[in-house]
């Protein structure tokens, strides 16, 4: 499927490398909700259609493995392929729409001081650790890890192990090969960057702020990031 949507979409170097840096003008002190989520650990909540979130990059170089659900219909959830199909890019920055799998509009980025977010590197696992490193590496914290105990803490949400599906990565760098391949390169978000969206319906928002020390996706440092609600 991942490789018909990206063959549908003829993307080009241009593409692959646009981006739409735009600063907010919303003022944080103004935030009816912010929480700091440590390296390692979840976050999980409800964003409510109109309001307008921020994930912010504390220190730099940090991954947020991001899912969404529809807060009234969980079992409708957000859907890579459909948001690649509909945007003709496999990045997401400002204007992009994020879809669900019923190809409903779930969010819009209406600002982004990073450029561009993963869509297609998935989520770190106890199994990938594993294959990608050492045999030795299969019992390091994980993204996955982080929102199975999220699900398994917050019954309340009605979400369960087969709700856990493809993921955004926001702040990774995935850079697509010439052959079609995915590599994982430094980090290009900065202390102080951020992403913002707003959301079109109630939103269940689950965060796995990554652990991952194997690879520069974090720059082999995992840090905290900060999440804001207007």
């Amino acid at each position: 499927m991942l490789d018909s949507t990206l063959n549908k979409t003829e993307l080009s170097t241009t593409e692959l490398n646009k981006n739409e840096l735009v600063t907010s003008e919303l003022i944080p002190e103004n935030a009816i909700q912010r929480d700091t989520v440590d390296a390692g650990d979840y976050y999980i909540g409800v964003v409510k259609a109109g309001q307008t979130f921020r994930i912010l990059d504390l220190e730099g170089n940090q991954a947020a493995d991001t899912l969404f659900y529809n807060a009234n219909d969980p079992q409708e959830r957000y859907s890579a392929t459909d948001t690649i199909r509909e945007q003709g890019n496999v990045y997401l920055t400002t204007g992009s729409q994020l879809r669900s799998d019923r190809n409903n509009v779930m969010l819009e980025i209406v600002a982004d001081t990073c450029g561009r977010h993963d869509t297609l590197g998935g989520a770190c696992a106890t199994e990938s650790n594993t294959v990608r490193y050492d045999l030795e590496k299969r019992c390091m914290h994980a993204c996955r890890d982080s929102w199975m105990l999220a699900i398994a803490e917050h019954p309340e949400y009605g979400l369960s192990k087969r709700d856990i599906s493809h993921n955004i990565n926001f702040f990774m760098n995935v850079p697509v090969t010439a052959a079609g391949g995915l590599t994982f390169e430094d980090g290009i978000s900065g202390a102080g960057k951020y992403v913002e969206l707003k959301a079109e319906m109630d939103v269940i928002v689950l965060i796995s702020n990554c652990p991952q020390l194997n690879n520069p996706c974090n720059g082999y440092n995992p840090t905290p990031i900060e999440l804001l609600v207007w």
